[in-house]
Order: C-alpha cells, then sequence, then structure tokens
C-alpha cells in the first residue's frame, strides 16, 4: 500500500489518455517540467480545473517552487468546483480535501522527497 506521500496522486478518470491530459504519467515518472508543458498546453483543460490546479501544483513543488504551489493548491482548495478524484491508491476523494493535504504536505516539505499526482 502506498502512503500518503505518494497516495495524494490523483486520477480522476481511469482512461489513460484523459489522465495523461493531466501530465500524470510525466508526473508518475518524476518529469516535472514536462508535466508542466502537458497541462499547460492542453487547452481542452479549464484553467481551474481542481485536478489541473493540484498536479500543477505538485510539479511546481517538485521543482521547488513552493510558493506557486501554494497558490495552486490554495486555489483547488477554495474552488467552488468540487469533483471526486482517484487517489493513485485506488480511493476517491474530494478534490478540496486533497488539496488541504497537498498544503499541508508541502508545509511539511514531503514533495522534495516523494511522488504526488493529480490528473483526470
Amino acid at each position: 500500500m502506498l502512503g500518503l506521500a505518494q497516495g495524494i496522486a490523483i486520477l480522476a478518470m481511469a482512461q489513460a489518455p484523459v489522465a495523461d491530459n493531466f501530465g500524470h504519467q510525466a508526473l508518475v515518472d518524476g518529469r516535472e517540467t514536462a508535466a508542466i508543458a502537458a497541462i499547460m498546453d492542453n487547452d481542452r483543460i479549464e484553467t481551474d480545473d481542481p485536478a489541473r490546479l493540484i498536479n500543477l501544483g505538485i510539479a511546481y513543488a517538485r521543482e521547488g517552487d513552493a510558493e506557486l504551489a501554494r497558490q495552486l493548491f490554495e486555489a483547488a482548495r477554495d474552488n467552488r468546483t468540487r469533483v471526486e478524484l482517484e487517489t493513485a491508491e485506488g480511493e476517491w476523494v474530494d478534490s478540496r480535501r486533497l488539496a488541504r493535504q497537498a498544503l499541508a504536505m508541502l508545509e511539511r516539505g514531503e514533495f522534495a522527497d516523494s511522488a504526488r499526482i493529480a490528473a483526470r
């Protein structure tokens, strides 16, 4: 079983092509720059989509930009849209809850050590 550090990675839909739109595979592979590019270049994803915000936050946190990551996680937490997202462990979790968990992990410095992903 994956710990929270790995398990916060999310997948809102089980279809791989959809997940890859959110940089999922690049994040799993530790390719944060590629994940950011994949997410930012995808005009089919709303800029305020919770999975998009969380995955971008994860990528930026891993790259060391804690302030931008915090802003993205806070935007997901405060988003008026709530969605259920699937963790890497297969657990469905409210996007606001995942954003709060990501913020707590950021504060503890956990993104420097391990992987988390958000996608749809």
